[in-house]
């Protein structure tokens, strides 16, 4: 058996674990909501209120490279990445026809990296290691909070673990590089703390 072969049915069974194995049916609601963007808003507000109470020298600088780098990981994901590797969604898989548990619309037939891993796992690193640049504060919940949101596309029915952790290391790496960017434009290379 190839490797990929062997990778993609591990990859097949751990989805069907999570997919409907392990299913929960009252929670579907829970996880097809923590899918939609306006349920963080909450979020976003705080980090919003945050910055701007507390470090608001480094506000705008922050906000302008959390919106390049929602909009790099969204794109290069969905128009760049899954083209370019090709693998169908699980709705599309006809193997897995008979236990498929899929609680949303199929959507677009690309499956990997998972843009909602990519876009989140950027977003908390970026944000995750931009705070603990400026204030000390270790969010390591932000990676909670996007592992979360990908757990919830497979247990949907629209990504494949795998995709999920395609995104993951994709989204990890482009937030550090954002925050590359941000500690150069901002401190030019010099460090400097504040609290909270």
């Amino acid at each position: 058996m190839a490797l990929w072969d062997w990778l993609d049915k591990i990859d097949k069974n751990i989805f069907k674990a999570i997919n409907s194995g392990g299913a929960i049916p009252a929670l579907d609601g829970f996880f097809i909501q923590l899918r939609n963007p306006f349920t963080w808003i909450p979020l976003y507000v705080f980090i919003i209120y945050w910055l701007f109470r507390y470090h608001r020298r480094y506000a705008w600088q922050i906000l302008l490279l959390t919106l390049l780098c929602f909009g790099f990981t969204d794109i290069v994901s969905a128009k760049i990445l899954k083209p370019l590797i090709g693998r169908l969604r699980p709705c599309y898989d006809q193997e897995l026809a008979t236990v498929l548990r899929s609680l949303i619309s199929c959507g677009g037939k690309d499956s990997m990296p998972s843009t909602h891993a990519s876009t989140h796992f950027g977003l908390a690193a970026f944000w995750f290691f931009s705070f603990r640049h400026i204030s000390k504060k270790k969010w390591s919940w932000l990676f909670f909070w996007a592992l979360l949101i990908g757990y919830a596309q497979v247990y949907v029915g629209k990504h494949y673990p795998f995709d999920i952790v395609a995104g993951g290391i994709f989204g990890l790496v482009t937030g550090l590089l954002f925050t590359i960017i941000f500690k150069k434009w901002s401190f030019h290379g010099s460090r400097e703390i504040h609290q909270p």
